[in-house]
């Protein structure tokens, strides 16, 4: 008898399995087409991008290669397009090497560059701090210590991300003001620092040695 119910049952679930597919076959194939056209499209889409993204490389090889080559202008034409053009990544990286290409034969310029990128809302407080800092060192030679200080000093902070150069180059300004006080203040910090890089730690400890000798005297 139980054999009897389970064949009944199983003959209503069939009729009514091939009443579903009468009534809604279509549906159901539209949606397996769309699935199948929706993968296929998103397979051309990462296709398409990896292409953009791979010229988009070359581009910026070809601008490290002009650059290399003393090419500066090939370099930085090519350069100036992909920071106005190029993908969010690429246009950043842009951005940066365009500023350090026009740093080589214009520190002021080059820095006003990296001062564009510092005081763009839009980006990372990383990468705004690295701009600022990259503004800074190209102005060690050009401002006077007590200007230069203002730039970097915010990054000098125990928990700078980028305090170990910020450290540095003070000194140095310090150092090439005869500040040897101030000079001194900012290669300890980098000494006294537990994360400074060992090779940072043994050029300023060269520093230290200048700031412990003070001002030459030239004699007549």
């Amino acid at each position: 008898m139980s054999d009897i119910f389970r064949e009944i049952d199983e003959e209503v679930r069939r009729d009514k399995a091939t009443a579903i597919v009468k009534k809604y076959g279509n549906v159901f194939i539209a949606i397996a087409v769309l699935a199948v056209a929706g993968v296929a499209g998103w397979q051309f889409w990462q296709q398409q991008e990896r292409k953009k993204a791979e010229a988009v490389g070359a581009k910026f090889e070809e601008a490290v290669r002009a650059s290399r080559d003393n090419n500066a202008s090939a370099a930085e034409a090519t350069l100036a397009e992909l920071a106005a053009n190029a993908p969010a990544g690429y246009r950043l990286l842009s951005r940066f090497r365009l500023a350090s290409e026009i740093g080589k034969r214009d520190a002021a310029a080059g820095a006003t560059a990296f001062d564009a990128i510092a005081n763009d809302a839009s980006l990372d407080q990383y990468h705004r701090d690295l701009a600022r800092l990259r503004a800074g060192l190209l102005r060690v030679d050009v401002l006077p210590y007590a200007e230069l200080r203002k730039e970097l000093e915010p990054l000098a902070t125990p928990t700078g991300l980028w305090r170990h150069s910020a450290r540095e180059f003070l000194g140095i300004s310090a150092l090439k003001a005869n500040l040897f006080e101030d000079a001194g203040r900012w290669f300890d910090a980098v000494v006294a620092d537990p994360q400074s890089p060992q090779v940072l730690r043994q050029r300023v400890e060269l520093y230290l040695t200048l700031v412990r000798g003070g001002p030459v005297a030239i004699k007549n």
